[in-house]
């Protein structure tokens, strides 16, 4: 669907794309938290937020008939780098039940915060649903 690019002679990355060449139409998706539609946490389980957030992405994809195959790019903000790191196999498995095995670019960074006081983890993604 579209095309991953990656430079002859680098090692392939795991769980994400060096980058995504696509055409079509363009689906921003803001910032998603780990919380229900109704704007409510139900855990504070770092691996729990991760996959509502990812379910939103999706959710919010499926209203302009985008799968998360469109996706071609994910920026991950979290508030703590070793909660992240020591999550990365749950993590995993959630991305995998969510979204696939489906892996576009991405970015990943600790902040200082998120405006949601009790998010532990927001993320952006941007889709292409070719022409």
């Amino acid at each position: 669907m579209h095309e991953v690019l990656q430079p002859e002679g680098w090692a392939k990355p795991v769980g994400y794309a060096n980058g995504v060449a696509a055409r079509g139409r363009l689906i921003f998706v803001g910032g998603q938290v780990g919380w229900n539609g109704q704007c409510q946490f139900e855990t504070d389980d770092f691996v729990g937020q991760a996959k509502q957030t990812l379910e939103n992405i999706v959710a919010v994809l499926a209203e302009a008939g985008a799968t998360p195959q469109h996706i071609t790019s994910m920026t991950w903000y979290f508030t703590d780098k070793t909660e992240y790191l020591a999550n990365l196999r749950g993590i995993g498995e959630a991305y995998r039940e969510v979204i696939g095995r489906h892996f576009p670019a991405m970015a990943a960074m600790q902040v200082v915060a998120l405006v949601e006081d009790r998010a532990k983890v927001e993320i952006q993604a941007t889709a292409v649903i070719p022409d």
